[in-house]
């Protein structure tokens, strides 16, 4: 197959991606109820100003250009480029908005994609699932539960024991180091 054919024919989400879709919305519906008030995810679509939890100016003061573009914006990172890339650290990855632990670092793996990779999430109500079309290309995007931001998207090609693959911008991130006592 010519590459412009496999570029322009019509993508579709995988029926794995749809079924984590669906559990990651169940698990917010829980959430939110068991916390006795709307969930994040009724709130809107579009980022954290949109929440009314965050001044888009506070925001740009506090984030990074970087990080403004890509939680914000729907920006990536270039491949290769991000910090956490090839962190081998135990810890955790938080949202870099929020603070929301998002992923811990023995689900992390190196799949080779350039972004740092994960195969699960701390819970599956800490993340929004939004799919997105781009010319034909379906995708699914990754948004922080608690604030929307823009973290990455999510593949059906990652390792067992999911199949997934969270494919996350390093700068939508803020790692916090396991320490000893």
């Amino acid at each position: 197959m010519n590459i412009l054919h496999y570029v322009t024919q019509k993508q579709e989400i995988s029926p794995k991606l749809k079924k984590l879709k669906a559990t990651c919305d169940a698990a917010a519906a829980v959430s939110s109820k068991t916390e006795g008030g709307a969930s994040s995810s009724s709130k809107g679509e579009c980022g954290a100003e949109s929440l009314g939890l965050y001044d888009k100016d506070e925001l740009q003061k506090r984030l990074s250009a970087a990080q403004f573009r890509v939680t914000q914006k729907l920006g990536t990172e270039k491949p290769f480029s991000g910090k956490y890339v090839k962190q081998k650290d135990e810890g955790q990855y938080n949202c870099v908005v929020c603070g929301t632990p998002l992923f811990t670092s023995d689900v992390k793996f190196e799949s080779g994609s350039g972004w740092p990779a994960f195969y699960d999430v701390i819970s599956k109500d800490r993340v929004v699932l939004k799919e997105e079309n781009l010319g034909g290309l379906q995708r699914m995007e990754v948004k922080c539960a608690e604030c929307r931001a823009h973290l990455g998207h999510v593949f059906d090609d990652g390792p067992k024991p999911t199949g997934v693959r969270f494919c996350v911008n390093s700068c939508s991130l803020d790692f916090k180091k396991h320490t000893t006592v």
